[in-house]
């Protein structure tokens, strides 16, 4: 008989969700993983992003056509594909833009091209999640906070995206930060939201863009302020164990908003 104790070793898991995310960025997986209860485990993915360098760097503004060209075959339909190979319970796709410049209709197109590729897995993104977190906790009238380098234009058809949803867009804009990742901190963030964005009255705020530092104000915001507070990769990664069939897990996340209590619409993407 073994007398054998064997450690923690990542193998029970309760859920394991697939991440695609552009090739320099590590906000998505890292703020995942920071919301991840220990049981529930993150695989990612890269697809090469044109507006992107290495070590993370963007330009102060990113251009419109390496946003579409991220979604674009084949890259992501690779990536997607050897996700899927693995044991996963979902896949969610960690990029914001391109559901903006592709509008409601061309993200569904989106989706559905993938869908050949995920071998029956559960499929999310960072819009499709925020439009059912929204509903699920009855927001009508939106705020967006985008990122720095989003130009007024991508902006403005983020705004268009989510009126084409049902919702009220009561203010949305590139937050006026400084337009560098390393650069944006918590409490710049959180003055911006506190300043800027809560005379708008909305139900809700959206901090939209997977590569902006986000999730560690979530939870004080919303007590001090009088509104839900989303943001890309908390409200991706709570629809994605959803559609894993990890509720449980995620009704026993606390620390990272409201939202962790709410159901999805009918569960589903």
């Amino acid at each position: 008989m073994s007398t054998i104790r064997a450690r923690q070793d990542g193998w029970e898991a309760r859920a394991r969700i697939g991440l695609v995310v552009p090739h320099a960025d590590v906000g998505p997986e890292s703020e995942f993983q920071a919301i991840a209860p220990e049981d529930v485990f993150v695989h990612g993915s890269r697809v090469h992003f044109g507006a992107m360098r290495a070590g993370g760097e963007m330009d102060p503004k990113i251009p419109h056509d390496p946003v579409r060209a991220f979604v674009e075959p084949p890259h992501i339909d690779n990536a997607v594909e050897l996700l899927a190979a693995s044991p996963l319970d979902a896949i969610a796709l960690g990029f914001t833009s391109s559901a903006y410049v592709l509008g409601a209709a061309g993200e569904k197109d989106l989706f559905a091209r993938l869908a050949r590729f995920t071998r029956g897995l559960p499929l999310t993104g960072t819009t499709t999640a925020a439009v059912a977190g929204f509903t699920a906790l009855g927001a009508r009238r939106i705020a967006l906070v985008n990122p720095p380098w989003f130009d007024d234009r991508l902006s403005g058809l983020g705004a268009d995206y989510f009126t084409e949803q049902g919702f009220e867009v009561v203010h949305h804009g590139p937050c006026g930060l400084p337009s560098n990742q390393k650069l944006i901190t918590p409490g710049a963030l959180s003055e911006w939201i506190r300043t800027t964005v809560a005379g708008h009255r909305p139900d809700a705020v959206l901090v939209a863009g997977n590569g902006i530092r986000a999730v560690g104000v979530v939870d004080a915001l919303e007590q001090e302020l009088d509104f839900a507070l989303l943001t890309a990769n908390q409200v991706l990664f709570w629809h994605a164990l959803h559609l894993a069939g990890a509720a449980g897990a995620a009704h026993g996340i606390a620390g990272y908003g409201r939202l962790f209590a709410a159901e999805p619409p009918g569960g589903t993407a």
